[in-house]
């Protein structure tokens, strides 16, 4: 080396040939790509959070005379053919406390008072308990308040 002192802090070794080693093979650009991916220490810990963090809605209780209002709608909506209603039901959550409302429109094929069940013509189907309104333009007027 000769004698001048370097005016860059690495003047001395800037110029000097790449190393090779003669013993390892070069890795390859996607092995070495690999080594510096993120370490995801906490596997599905994002996952969990966005769950905590979605909401779900509170059953409600429906009260004694909404349960006769709903009796009646149901008990006409099956005496008409092809009369098309708005469900609203709720849904319980498979993963929490809670769940969501749901409305549907549809035609009501059956009311089954053994299982409990509603199920509309679509192959839609929900426990009676679930029930939280019906809806549709033959419900508009006074009687059905």
């Amino acid at each position: 080396m000769n004698n001048e002192k370097p005016t860059n802090q690495y003047d001395d070794i800037i110029n000097l040939p790449h190393h090779v080693s003669t013993t390892r093979r070069h890795m390859a650009v996607a092995d070495r790509a690999a080594q510096f991916a993120p370490f995801a220490a906490l596997t599905g810990h994002d996952a969990a959070i966005k769950e905590t963090a979605r909401l779900t809605d509170e059953k409600l209780e429906v009260d004694e005379y909404t349960k006769v209002v709903l009796d009646e709608k149901l008990r006409y909506l099956l005496e008409q053919d092809d009369a098309e209603a708005i469900f609203t039901y709720f849904v319980p959550d498979q993963n929490k406390s809670g769940g969501a409302y749901v409305s549907r429109s549809g035609i009501l094929k059956e009311v089954d008072t053994i299982e409990q069940i509603i199920t509309l013509t679509d192959g839609t189907s929900f426990p009676i308990d679930n029930l939280y309104r019906i809806d549709g333009d033959m419900f508009r007027g006074d009687e059905w308040i």
